[in-house]
C-alpha cells in the first residue's frame, strides 16, 4: 500500500479562522487507523490548537506542504498559496456561483487542482456528512440571549469565544436570569437543533407552538417552528413538505402571530429566496410587533428577515436596526429599534470544539472512502474539478468559471 501524506493547512484568508480539520489527538488517532499515512500540520499563530499541542504528540509541524499529497483546511485557501497537482478539502464557496469566488475556482482549475469541497460531502440520500450546522446554533442562540440580557440589563454574559470550549460556555449559560419572555426559534437542522441545546442549557422550557400562541408563563418559553408551523399554501389545502421545498413560492407566511407574542427571535432555518419572507419591513412597525431582539443564525442578508441588512463580525456582532427609516445604526441606541445579530461565521467562536466535532466527523465518515474505497461514491460526488477541468457532477459551473455567468 503507498504512503499518503496529509498535511493541515494554516488558514490563510482574512479575517483569519482558528479551526482546524484534526484536532492533535485526532492526527494521533489517524496514523494509528492508517498505517500507510503520514499527517504534518503547517505552523500557525493563530490556529486553536497551538503547535506545540501537535508537537507534544509527536506531530510533525512544518512551514512547507509541498511534498504533501492531499491538503486540508477549512475556509477557501487563498490563490496564490494554492500548489500545483495537489488534492485539496476545502469549504470553497463556489458551488453556488458565489462571484467573490469565480477566481479561486479557475485558479484551481488552470493549477491541476483536485478539489474537494466538504459541502458536497453527503450520503446516497443527500444529506450533509459533514458540518459546522450546531456549532453555529449553539453559538448564535447563545448571542442571541447575550444580547438580550445586555438590551434590558438582566445580566452579563463573557463572550463566547472568550470561552475556552463548549463545556466552558455552557457552564456561562447558569447565568441566564430571563423574565417571562417567550423566544421564537426557526429551523429544525443541525442550526436548529444547536440552537435548542443552548436554550435547555440555560434552563429554557421548550413548549409547542399551539401554547406558546394561546398561553401565559411565568417563566422564560421557547417554541421550535418547522415550515409548516408558519406556512400556508396560497390556493388552500394542507402543508404538504415536498411540495413546500420544491415549490416554496406556492406558499405564504403565517408568521406574524407569532411576532405578536414573542420577544426573541432565533432564525436558524434555510431560507429559500423562492420562499416567502417570515414577515416584512412593514409589519416591523405595526405596534403589535413585539419581537425586540433578532439573531439571524444564518445570516440571510436581504433574506427573510428584514433587519438582517449586512453582516456582523465577531468583535462587532449586533446593530440596531430602524425599519421605519430602513436603516441600520450603533447597538442599543434607541428603545424603538429592533437589535440584530447577523455574524455570518458564528462556529469561530468555539474553534477547539468545533473543530473537535468536524474532525471526529471526517474520520468516521471520509477518511476510509478518501484514503481506501469510495465504494458509496462520497468523495466522488464532492469532487468539483480533476484533471484541470469540471466533473460531471458539477458541470453546471462551466459558464461560472468561465465568467459568462
Amino acid at each position: 500500500m503507498s504512503r499518503i501524506k496529509i498535511g493541515l493547512l494554516r488558514e490563510g484568508k482574512v479575517p483569519p479562522d482558528k479551526r482546524v480539520a484534526f484536532t492533535p489527538a485526532q492526527v494521533e488517532e489517524i496514523q494509528q487507523r492508517f498505517d500507510n499515512v503520514k499527517v504534518v500540520c503547517q505552523e500557525s499563530a493563530i490556529r486553536c490548537f497551538t503547535d506545540l499541542e501537535y508537537k507534544a504528540l509527536d506531530i510533525e509541524v512544518v512551514t512547507d506542504l509541498s511534498d504533501c499529497d492531499i491538503l486540508m483546511g477549512i475556509k477557501e485557501v487563498p490563490i496564490h498559496e494554492l500548489i500545483d497537482n495537489k488534492t485539496y478539502l476545502f469549504f470553497s464557496h463556489t458551488i453556488k456561483k458565489q462571484p467573490y469566488n469565480r477566481g479561486l475556482l479557475q485558479a484551481v482549475l488552470k493549477k491541476n487542482i483536485r478539489m474537494i469541497d466538504y459541502e458536497g460531502l453527503k450520503d446516497a440520500q443527500g444529506n450533509r456528512l459533514v458540518a459546522f450546522g450546531r456549532f453555529a446554533g449553539i453559538v448564535g442562540a447563545y448571542n442571541g440571549l447575550l444580547t438580550y440580557g445586555k438590551r434590558y440589563n438582566l445580566f452579563s454574559l463573557r463572550r463566547a469565544y472568550d470561552c475556552f470550549d463548549l463545556n466552558d460556555l455552557k457552564l456561562e449559560l447558569r447565568k441566564v436570569n430571563l423574565p417571562p419572555i417567550k423566544i421564537v426559534l426557526t429551523g429544525g437542522g443541525r442550526v436548529g437543533k444547536g440552537a435548542m441545546e443552548t436554550l435547555d442549557t440555560a434552563g429554557i422550557r421548550k413548549v409547542n407552538p399551539e401554547d406558546f400562541l394561546t398561553r401565559q408563563y411565568q417563566e422564560p418559553v421557547y417554541a421550535q417552528l418547522s415550515s409548516s408551523d408558519y406556512h400556508t399554501r396560497k390556493t388552500g389545502g394542507h402543508f404538504n413538505r415536498e411540495e413546500f421545498y420544491s415549490y416554496p413560492e406556492r406558499y405564504m407566511s403565517l408568521f406574524s402571530k407569532y411576532t405578536k407574542v414573542a420577544e426573541l427571535l432565533l432564525g436558524g432555518a434555510y431560507w429559500n429566496p423562492k420562499a416567502p419572507v417570515l414577515f416584512t419591513r412593514d409589519e416591523m412597525q405595526d405596534p403589535t410587533f413585539k419581537i425586540r431582539v433578532v439573531a439571524d443564525i444564518t445570516c440571510d442578508i436581504n433574506g427573510s428577515i428584514p433587519s438582517t441588512r449586512r453582516p456582523s463580525t465577531i468583535p462587532d456582532p449586533v446593530y440596531d436596526y430602524d425599519p421605519k427609516t430602513d436603516s441600520v445604526f450603533p447597538p442599543f441606541s434607541d428603545s424603538r429599534f429592533i437589535t440584530s445579530m447577523a455574524v455570518d461565521n458564528l462556529p469561530c467562536e468555539l474553534p477547539r470544539s468545533a473543530s473537535q466535532e468536524f474532525g471526529r466527523d471526517l474520520i468516521d465518515r471520509i477518511m476510509k472512502p478518501l484514503l481506501r474505497n469510495d465504494v458509496e461514491r462520497i468523495i466522488k460526488r464532492a469532487t468539483v474539478t480533476e484533471n484541470g477541468l469540471l466533473t460531471k457532477e458539477f458541470s453546471y459551473l462551466q459558464d461560472y468559471a468561465k465568467g459568462i455567468e
